[in-house]
C-alpha cells in the first residue's frame, strides 16, 4: 500500500521530496494550485523559475514581476508559501544577508547548501 493510501499526487510528492533530499532532483514536477492572492501567486510562481543552486534577492524577484520598488511586498509572499521546498522561497534572499525563512533559517541555509553541493555542472 502507498504511503498516503489512494493519492496519487502525494504519493508523486513524497516520491520527489525523497529525491529531492537525496540529491536527485532539481527541480519538481507537481501539479500544485496554491491558494493566495495575485500577487503572492506571481510571486510564487516566478520562484519557481529560480534554477536549483541559484539564489535572487528580494529585490531582483520583484523587479522579474513587475514591482520594482515592492521587495518587502515580496518578502511577505516568500514567508507566505504554503508549500515550501516544493515552490522554493529558500532560494530568495536578503541583499546583504540570507533573509528570513518561516521555518527556520538553519533550515534556509541547509536546503542552499544541498542544492550547492549537488548542484548540476553545465
Amino acid at each position: 500500500m502507498p504511503p498516503f493510501g489512494s493519492s496519487p499526487v502525494l504519493n508523486a510528492a513524497l516520491h520527489q521530496l525523497e529525491q529531492y533530499f537525496a540529491g536527485q532532483l532539481t527541480e519538481f514536477d507537481l501539479p500544485i494550485y496554491p491558494i493566495g492572492t495575485p500577487f503572492q501567486r506571481s510571486v510564487w510562481q516566478s520562484m519557481m523559475t529560480i534554477p536549483y543552486g541559484d539564489t535572487i534577492s528580494y529585490g531582483e524577484l520583484a523587479r522579474r514581476i513587475g514591482h520594482p520598488t515592492a521587495a518587502r511586498a515580496v518578502a511577505a509572499a516568500c514567508g507566505a508559501n504554503p508549500i515550501v521546498v516544493i515552490i522554493p522561497c529558500h532560494r530568495v534572499v536578503a541583499a546583504h544577508d540570507i533573509g528570513g525563512y518561516t521555518p527556520g533559517v538553519h533550515i534556509k541555509q541547509q536546503l542552499l547548501h544541498l542544492e550547492t553541493v549537488n548542484k548540476p555542472t553545465k
